[in-house]
C-alpha cells in the first residue's frame, strides 16, 4: 500500500510547527512535502535586533533541512490549488512551474501586506516583515547618521536623522525602542556637528501604545520609549508620503529620509482564489482546523479563521502564538484522518501572557498575568525567546553577551539596496534580484498593490482612520520583489511599458533596453533614487524627477559614490547610460521575481507566551 502525500504550504510559525509534528505523528509511514520559497524558518520576533546591530541575521533563521529530515523541501511560491484534482502548482526561485499532488493539503499561508490609499505611502515607504528589509534598514539608518555627521546644512541633517516609524504595535515599538539606541551609540562616537540628536517618532490612531496589552504595560512601553527620547504620537498617523517627508494627519508636515511601515497585515489573498467561505479574507475552519466539505483541506495561522472556543462567537486573532499552536493541532488532526493517529482534537488555548523587548535591559512582560518591567522583564523576555526558538538559542545567547559587552559595528554591508525591497510586495523573506524570472499575470492581478488596497478598503479600512494596532493590524512587512510595483497605491495591477516609455528622458545613443523593473527611470518603488541618472541630476522630463535622496526610504545620491557600483554617469554627449548603481543591470526580463507566499504571522503576537 503506497503512502499518503501530505503537501504544506508555508513554513512560518504555523506552517513549520505542523510539518514538524507531523514527521514525529508519522514516523515515515507518509510523503511530507513543505513548500516554501527559503529554505530557513524565520523567528521574526527578533527581527528588530537585526536590525539594531545586537543579533547577525543568520541568528534569527533555522535551516528546514536540518531540523526537518523527513520532510522533503521544495523551494518555491504556490499559485494556485486544483481541489477536484488535488493537485497544487507552484512556481520555483528561477521561474520553472511544477504541481504536486496530495492527499492531505494544509494551508499555512500566512498574511501579506495590508496596503492603504495614503497617497506616497506604496512609493517611499518601506515595511519589516523579513530579513532583506532589517538588513535594508539597518544599513539606510548607518548611512543617514554618517551622511548627518558630515553635512554643514542643519536642515538636511535634521532631516536625514528623523525617523518616522508608523504603527505602535509589537513590531513599530520594538523597531523604534531599539532604533533609538543604535542611533545613539552611533552619534556618541561620531557626533553630528551641530550637536544634534537622532529623533525617532512613532506614530498611530490607536489612543495608546500596544493597544493589545495590558494597560500597564502599555504604560511601562510608553514611559520607557518617552525617557529614551523617542517622539510618541498617538492618535496620529501619516496622511501623504513625500518626496522630502510625510504630512502628519494633524497637519505637520515632517522632513526625514526614513519611513518605516508597521500598519497592519491581511492573510495570503491565495485562499481568495480557492472559492471557498471566508471571514475577513480568511478561510473558513471547524475547530479542528479542517474545511468544511473538503476532508483533505486543513488551514492553520493568519490564513485560517479558527473558532475561539474560548470566546464562543469569535475567531483567533491572527498572532504567531495562535499560529504556533495551530500547527501542532492541525498536524495531530491530519495524521488522525489518515489513520495514523489517535484520536482528532479541537483547538483550544488561554494567553499566557505577553513580552515585548524594549532594547537593553529594558522591556515589558506579564508573564501568566504577572506585569513586570525593568530587568526583570527583560530577563523573561530574552528566556522566552529562547525557549521558544527551535534553533540556534546558543549562537543568540552569544551575541547578547557579546553585545552587553562589546560596542556594536556600525558599517554599511551594502547588500541589499532600496529598490530590492518595495513595500507593495508579498516576499517578505525574499529581495527583488536583477533579472527575475518572468512573473505570472494571474498572480500579478490577485497581488499587485492596487487588489491589496481595494481588498483592503472592502474589508473595512479607509486610509489612515483604520491603522489601528489591535491584533491582526500589525504591518506585514514588505515583502520584497515579487510584484510589479505602481506609482499610485490602489490603481489596479501595473501595466509593462514599452521600451520607448521606458526610454522617456534618457538620452543614448544605443538601443534602448528594458530594465528590471516596471518603474521609469525615476527608481523602483520606495527607492525613488536618482544616483544612476545623467550627471546625478533631476531626471527631467521624467515623472517624479527629484532626486531620490530627499524621498522616505530612498538612498541619497550623496552616498552614490561611496556604494558598490562606482559613481553616476556623467552626462556626457552621445554617453551611453550606465546602470544605476542602486538599480540592478539592465537585463532581458523586465518583470519581479514571482509571487511569494509566506506564513509569516502577525507580529502582534510575535511576543505573546
Amino acid at each position: 500500500m503506497s503512502r499518503p502525500r501530505i503537501v504544506i504550504v508555508g513554513a512560518g510559525f504555523a506552517g513549520y510547527r505542523t510539518a514538524r509534528t507531523l514527521s514525529r505523528e508519522t514516523r515515515g509511514r507518509a510523503h511530507i512535502t513543505l513548500l516554501n520559497p527559503t529554505d530557513y524558518f524565520l523567528y521574526l520576533p527578533l527581527l528588530p535586533q537585526v536590525a539594531a546591530g545586537v543579533l547577525e541575521p543568520r541568528r534569527v533563521t533555522v535551516s528546514l533541512s536540518d531540523t526537518l529530515p523527513d520532510v522533503r523541501l521544495v523551494l518555491g511560491e504556490a499559485d494556485r490549488v486544483d481541489l477536484d484534482g488535488r493537485t497544487l502548482h507552484y512556481t520555483g526561485p528561477e521561474g520553472d512551474e511544477g504541481t504536486l499532488a496530495y492527499d492531505r493539503l494544509v494551508l499555512a499561508a500566512g498574511s501579506v501586506n495590508k496596503l492603504l490609499p495614503i497617497p506616497g505611502v506604496a512609493e517611499h515607504a518601506h515595511g519589516f516583515r523579513g530579513l532583506p528589509e532589517a538588513l535594508y534598514l539597518r544599513d539606510h539608518v548607518t548611512r543617514q547618521v554618517e551622511l548627518a555627521a558630515a553635512d554643514d546644512d542643519p536642515k538636511t541633517c535634521a532631516a536625514r536623522c528623523t525617523f518616522v516609524v508608523v504603527g505602535a504595535g509589537y513590531t513599530g515599538t520594538e523597531v523604534a525602542a531599539h532604533g533609538q539606541m543604535f542611533t545613539d551609540a552611533q552619534v556618541r562616537k561620531h557626533p553630528l556637528r551641530q550637536g544634534m540628536r537622532p529623533r525617532w517618532m512613532l506614530l498611530d490612531v490607536a489612543p495608546r501604545v500596544l493597544p493589545e496589552m495590558d494597560e500597564k504595560l502599555s504604560a511601562t512601553a510608553d514611559r520607557v520609549l518617552r525617557q529614551r527620547g523617542v517622539d510618541v504620537r498617538m492618535g496620529t498617523s501619516v496622511k501623504e508620503a513625500t518626496h522630502e517627508g510625510v504630512v502628519l494627519t494633524d497637519g505637520e508636515f515632517v522632513e526625514t529620509r526614513t519611513l518605516v511601515w508597521c500598519v497592519g497585515v491581511r492573510p495570503d489573498p491565495l485562499v481568495e482564489s480557492l472559492g471557498l467561505p471566508l471571514e475577513k479574507g480568511r478561510l473558513l475552519v471547524d475547530p479542528h482546523l479542517q474545511v468544511p466539505g473538503r476532508p483533505e483541506l486543513f488551514a492553520c495561522g493568519d490564513v485560517a479563521a479558527v473558532p475561539d472556543l474560548e470566546k464562543p462567537g469569535s475567531y483567533t486573532t491572527m498572532t504567531a502564538q495562535h499560529a504556533w499552536r495551530h500547527g501542532k493541532v492541525a498536524a495531530q488532526n491530519v495524521a488522525a484522518s489518515l489513520g495514523l493517529g489517535g484520536a482528532r482534537k479541537p483547538y483550544r488555548h488561554r494567553d499566557l501572557g505577553f513580552v515585548v523587548d524594549l532594547g537593553g535591559a529594558k522591556a515589558a512582560a506579564n508573564p501568566l498575568g504577572v506585569p513586570l518591567s525593568g530587568v526583570p522583564a527583560g530577563a523573561v523576555a530574552r528566556g522566552y525567546h529562547l525557549a521558544a526558538m527551535p534553533g540556534n538559542r546558543v549562537r543568540v545567547a552569544a551575541d547578547w553577551l557579546l553585545d552587553a559587552v562589546l560596542p556594536r559595528q556600525a558599517v554599511q554591508l551594502g547588500l541589499v539596496r532600496s529598490w530590492s525591497v518595495p513595500l507593495d510586495t508579498s516576499s517578505p523573506e525574499l529581495a527583488r534580484v536583477p533579472g527575475g524570472p518572468e512573473q505570472r499575470q494571474e498572480a500579478s492581478a490577485r497581488s499587485g498593490p492596487g487588489a491589496a488596497i481595494e481588498a483592503d478598503t472592502h474589508d473595512g479600512g479607509t486610509g489612515a482612520g483604520s491603522l489601528q494596532g489591535g491584533a491582526g493590524d500589525e504591518p506585514a512587512k514588505g515583502h520584497p520583489g515579487s510584484r510589479p510595483t505602481q506609482n499610485q497605491p490602489g490603481s489596479g495591477p501595473a501595466q509593462r511599458r514599452s521600451e520607448d516609455q521606458l526610454a522617456k528622458g534618457r538620452p543614448s545613443t544605443e538601443p534602448t533596453r528594458n530594465w528590471p523593473t516596471d518603474e521609469p527611470a525615476k527608481g523602483p518603488v520606495g527607492s525613488g533614487s536618482a544616483k544612476g541618472q545623467l550627471g546625478a541630476d533631476p531626471a527631467k522630463g521624467r515623472p517624479g524627477g527629484e532626486p531620490a535622496g530627499n524621498r522616505p526610504g530612498g538612498e541619497p545620491a550623496e552616498a552614490a559614490k561611496s556604494q558598490p557600483g562606482g559613481e553616476p554617469a556623467r552626462n556626457q554627449p552621445g554617453s551611453t547610460p550606465q546602470p544605476p548603481p542602486d538599480q540592478p543591470p539592465p537585463g532581458p526580463d523586465t518583470a519581479p521575481g514571482p509571487v511569494k507566499r509566506s506564513d509569516v504571522p502577525d507580529d502582534s503576537a510575535k511576543g505573546d507566551s
